[in-house]
């Protein structure tokens, strides 16, 4: 996964990440792994704002922004990577100046598009890692199915009023999003659009970033088969155990996908 990796870190590096690197599951082998990965962000709103920003300063080397859309002043409640100066403008053109500017040394690069079933395997190519930050089923699916045909962990959430959710799909160790989703739920676009409190998508994206950074490092235990569910009007984290489902179209015993489409 780790690759071209150095085998030193400069004197600014040493005291950028210096209380990193005192961890004892960190230090200056597993920052060398931080700084030789790569990872891309699907969706650029309140999850991918609070992930992407604290993946950058944890120091992923490279980092990729999927969206397509502009920043309007209903985002600025949650998604706290841009600011009224960038209202407008183009999601992926804000994040990625806010990120570089955050840390030089690293490479953020943003790809203003929509996930489809036809670029998906292009844009995802060059990537250890997928983040999954969008806001649709149908993205969501399409992750977790190109995971699936390039071997590649799927670090998901959704976050929805109160309440988020948090996994790592990943078909080689235990289910994908299809097994617990085998088609496209039928969601109403207004329980889509029910609202999400800010904070609560930021702690669910800094989750994510967590899982990733897990991920690279081989440290701790993923939430691979599992789904920690958060709920900020009680406090409460609360973990479903998942199962993989020997007859998912994708990941299955006999699959009978084996090419992306769209959902």
């Amino acid at each position: 996964m780790m690759k071209n990796r150095g085998d030193k870190l400069s004197n600014e590096e040493l005291e950028r990440y210096a209380r990193q690197l005192a961890i004892p599951e960190i230090g200056v082998e597993g920052q060398l792994r931080l700084k030789s990965a790569s990872v891309l962000i699907v969706g650029a709103g309140g999850l991918g704002s609070a992930a992407g920003l604290y993946l950058a300063a944890a120091g992923i080397g490279r980092i990729g922004l999927v969206d397509g859309d502009t920043v309007e002043p209903g985002n600025l409640q949650r998604q706290v990577l841009y600011d009224e100066s960038v209202i407008g403008e183009l999601k992926v053109e804000a994040a990625c100046g806010r990120l570089q500017g955050l840390i030089s040394a690293i490479h953020v690069e943003g790809i203003n598009a929509r996930l489809t079933a036809e670029n998906a395997l292009e844009l995802t190519r060059d990537f250890d890692i997928l983040v999954d930050c969008s806001d649709n089923f149908a993205t969501r699916i399409l992750v977790s199915d190109v995971c699936v045909l390039t071997h590649k962990p799927d670090v998901f959430a959704a976050a929805s009023r109160w309440q988020g959710q948090v996994s790592v799909f990943d078909a080689r160790r235990g289910p994908c999003y299809r097994c617990l989703f085998p088609s496209l739920p039928a969601v109403k676009a207004a329980q889509l659009a029910a609202g999400i409190l800010g904070s609560v998508a930021g702690t669910i994206g800094c989750l994510q970033a967590a899982e990733v950074i897990k991920l690279v490092l081989g440290a701790g235990v993923p939430l691979i088969g599992r789904m920690l569910e958060f709920n900020a009007l009680d406090q409460k984290f609360e973990e479903v155990r998942l199962k993989k489902n020997p007859n998912c179209a994708i990941c299955g015993e006999s699959p009978s996908l084996t090419r992306l489409v769209d959902a």
